[in-house]
């Protein structure tokens, strides 16, 4: 009876999922499956271009402790996938012990093109935010990602003194690791990103990959789009990667869609440019 009590206690959590994949058609590049179920969805607004473009809801409003999300999307052989979302996603204060788990899997086959461009996402004071990404890649397909984070809302006066982030990203060729990039960040983050030779201050990143055989012949001009506060290397001839620093969340997009914008060749999804 207690047990059930305290089940009865808990906020209710929100659960959701996206499962996608897109197929070559006669017009370009066509849906092919998809499931969603809970509190996430997909829309599929009309675009130029014989690319497929997905829109991920959190009809939710956010993520808090205990809820999950998963996406799961897959671009067919020469085909061209973008994926974003409506709105920044909110990571909202957590009960003790709990944690928000956002998962993503994508796959990109052989001559396929996959843009992961999600807009930021906003961690809160209190939030507790579990993230994990995995690309698997054929070896000629192709990738542009992104994951813009913002820590606290500067113009609204806020600051995250704490929370906690992990966050992993992986990006897999042919079965081989290409790409692996972890970050675990906990307590008073503001204090922590004041450090001179963590963030400087900042208060928002982002992280960016270039998976494409012309990431080399890029780099120099990427490099002359960057501020003071960002760097951009070349891990491989076709492996470019760029962590970018800024004051706020106006500042970190300011310089990130010129970038997104050069990289993508002007594809940027609709939900950017609100």
């Amino acid at each position: 009876m207690l047990a059930d009590i305290s089940q009865a206690a808990l906020p209710p959590r929100a659960r959701g999922r996206v499962a996608l994949a897109v197929k070559p058609g006669g017009r370009g590049t066509v849906l092919d499956r998809l499931y969603q179920a809970g509190a996430f969805k997909a829309v599929f607004p009309h675009g130029r271009g014989p690319g497929k473009q997905a829109v991920l809801v959190n009809t939710a409003g956010g993520v808090t402790g205990g809820d999950s999300f998963k996406t799961s999307a897959s671009a067919g052989p020469g085909t061209r996938l973008t994926l974003t979302t409506q709105a920044a996603e909110r990571a909202y204060r957590a009960c003790p012990d709990e944690t928000g788990r956002i998962e993503t899997r994508l796959t990109v086959e052989d001559g396929a093109r996959l843009h992961w461009v999600p807009q930021e996402t906003i961690l809160f004071e209190g939030s507790a935010l579990r993230r994990r990404m995995r690309v698997d890649m054929a070896p000629s397909a192709r990738l542009l990602l992104v994951e813009p984070v913002i820590f606290g809302r500067t113009a609204m006066g806020e600051a995250v003194t704490d929370a906690s982030f992990d966050d992993r990203i992986e990006v897999w060729r042919d079965g081989d690791p290409l790409y692996l990039d972890a970050m675990a960040l906990g307590g008073d983050l503001q204090a922590h990103l004041s450090r001179p030779f963590i963030g400087g201050g900042a208060r928002a990143m982002a992280s960016l990959v270039l998976v494409a055989p012309e990431a080399e012949a890029m780099l120099p001009r990427v490099r002359q789009m960057l501020p003071d506060t960002a760097g951009a290397s070349l891990l491989r001839p076709d492996l470019l990667c760029l962590r970018l620093l800024a004051a706020d969340g106006f500042e970190l997009r300011r310089s990130l869609m010129p970038l997104l914008q050069t990289l993508s060749e002007d594809d940027l999804p609709r939900p950017w440019m609100i």
